[in-house]
C-alpha cells in the first residue's frame, strides 16, 4: 500500500471509532478537575482505567502528597502510556486534565459533556481533555493498521498546567520519567504553534498602618502607596507597547493587575493592601532582567508615599518557548497533513499564552503544539462559560495527528 493508502485507512477507522473517541471525551469532561482546588488524582484514575480498556499498559506516578500540597494542590498522578515499536525517535503527545473552575454564566451543565448542534459542551472539552482524545485514538488508529513501525509513543497526560507544570511535566522530565526525542502539546486545530510567551506572576503587598478614619492621620494608608504602585504600573504597561517581538503571533510585553485584596472595613484607613500582577515576557526578553525591572518600578513608587513599605513575592516565573528549528519535520508533518484534512493551509504561529512545553524546551526536546481545537481561545469560550469544542475539528485533528504519527515513526 502507498502512504496515501495508509492514510485513507488511517482516516476510515477514526471515523469508525468516532462516537466510541466522542464517549470518551464526554466521561473525562464528566470528572471535574477545577484547580483549584486541584484534587486530580481521581481523574487520573478514571483516565487510566479507560485507556486500560483499550489495551493500553498505564504507568501512574502519584506526586508526594507534601509536594502537592506545598504547592497548592490537594492531590495529583501524573500518566504515562508507552508504546515502542522498534528503534528510533520517541514522540510524546502531552495533555493536561486540570482547568480553571466553571465560574457563572454557563447555559450548559459544565460537567455534563452535553452535545448540542455538532459541539460538546463543558469545562476543559476544548482546552485540553479534547486532546487526551485525539491523541489516545491517534495510537489506537496508528496501531490498528498493524503496520511496521520504528521508534516509539509516549502518552502523557498531567494535571498541573494551571499552577505552571512543574509537578507535570516538570516531574515527569527531572525523574526521568519521559525523555522523549519529539513532542506535540494539546493545542488547536488550524494552526500549529512553534513559540510562545513566558510569564512573571507576583503578590505585592503594601504596609501602612491602621487607623480610625475620624482621625486618619494618626495612620499610614496603605491604598495610597497601593494607588501609587498601580500608577507606576500601568504607565509601565504604557511603555511595553514600544517593544516587539520578531515571533509571528506574538507582539509586545504586557502587564495586568488581576487581584486586589485590602482594608478591614469602611470606616477604617486600610492598614495593608495586596496586589497580584501578571507580566507576560516576549520570547527575546530575559526573565531575570525583567523581574528586576518590575521590583524596582514596585519600589521606586512606594518611596513616594512616606510611610509605606512593601513586600515582593514571586508566585511563578515561566520561561518563554522560543523557535527551535530541530522541530522542522515535525511542524512540515503537521502542516501538510492539516491542510489535507482541512482542506485550508494550517500556518505556524507563536502565541502569547504560556504553556508546559517552555519545559520540553527547556530539557532540549524539540515540540510543536497542535491538536483538537478552534481557530481562536475565544471562539471556544474556553476559561469562560459554556467552553466548547467542534466535534467535527476533533475528528479532523486526530487524523492529522495519526497521519503524523505514521509519517514519522515508519
Amino acid at each position: 500500500m502507498t502512504l496515501e493508502n495508509h492514510n485513507t485507512a488511517l482516516d476510515a477507522w477514526i471515523d469508525a471509532h468516532f462516537d466510541e473517541e466522542v464517549q470518551f471525551l464526554q466521561a473525562l469532561v464528566r470528572v471535574p478537575t477545577d484547580t483549584p482546588p486541584g484534587n486530580n488524582a481521581p481523574h487520573a484514575e478514571r483516565t487510566a482505567e479507560l485507556l486500560e480498556n483499550f489495551g493500553f499498559e498505564v504507568e501512574k506516578y502519584p506526586v508526594p502528597t507534601q509536594a502537592v500540597k506545598d504547592y497548592g494542590l490537594e492531590s495529583l498522578t501524573n500518566l504515562v502510556v508507552r508504546r515502542q515499536y522498534g528503534p528510533g525517535p520517541v514522540i510524546a503527545l502531552n495533555a493536561h486534565g486540570d482547568v480553571v473552575p466553571p465560574g457563572d454564566g454557563w447555559t450548559h451543565d459544565p460537567y455534563g459533556a452535553e452535545i448540542v448542534d455538532g459541539k460538546l459542551y463543558g469545562r476543559a472539552s476544548a482546552v485540553s481533555k479534547s486532546d487526551f482524545a485525539s491523541y489516545t485514538f491517534a495510537v489506537r488508529a496508528l496501531e490498528a493498521l498493524g503496520l511496521p513501525l520504528q521508534g516509539g509513543i509516549e502518552l502523557l497526560f498531567t494535571y498541573d498546567e494551571e499552577f505552571g507544570g512543574e509537578l507535570g511535566p516538570g516531574w515527569l522530565l527531572k525523574n526521568r520519567l519521559s525523555r522523549p526525542d519529539l513532542l506535540i502539546a494539546a493545542g488547536f486545530s488550524y494552526q500549529v504553534i512553534t513559540a510562545h510567551n513566558g510569564c512573571l506572576q507576583m503578590e505585592v503587598t503594601v504596609h501602612g498602618k491602621m487607623a480610625h478614619a475620624a482621625i486618619p492621620d494618626t495612620g499610614i494608608d496603605a491604598l495610597q502607596g497601593a494607588t501609587a504602585i498601580l500608577t507606576a504600573l500601568y504607565l509601565q504597561n504604557q511603555h511595553y507597547q514600544s517593544i516587539t517581538s520578531k515571533v509571528e503571533g506574538i507582539t509586545h510585553p504586557y502587564l495586568n493587575v488581576g487581584r486586589i485584596e485590602g482594608g478591614t472595613n469602611t470606616n477604617v484607613v486600610p492598614g495593608k493592601v495586596t496586589l497580584r500582577l501578571d507580566r507576560r515576557m516576549i520570547p527575546e526578553e530575559n526573565p531575570a532582567e525583567v523581574e528586576a525591572e518590575v521590583r524596582r518600578v514596585i519600589l521606586d513608587a512606594a518611596a513616594t508615599v512616606p510611610g509605606i513599605t512593601v513586600e515582593i513575592k514571586r508566585l511563578l516565573m515561566a520561561g518563554a518557548w522560543k523557535p527551535d528549528n530541530r522541530n522542522a519535520a515535525l511542524v512540515q508533518a503537521l502542516q501538510k497533513h492539516g491542510e489535507a484534512v482541512f482542506g485550508e493551509p494550517i500556518p505556524t504561529s507563536g502565541t502569547p499564552l504560556y504553556t508546559d512545553v517552555r519545559l520540553f524546551g527547556a530539557a532540549g526536546i524539540p515540540a510543536a503544539i497542535y491538536g483538537a481545537g478552534p481557530r481562536t481561545v475565544l471562539e471556544s469560550n474556553a476559561k469562560r462559560a459554556d467552553e466548547h469544542l467542534v466535534l467535527e475539528d476533533l475528528r479532523r485533528a486526530t487524523k492529522v495527528v495519526a497521519r503524523t504519527l505514521l509519517e514519522l515513526l515508519q
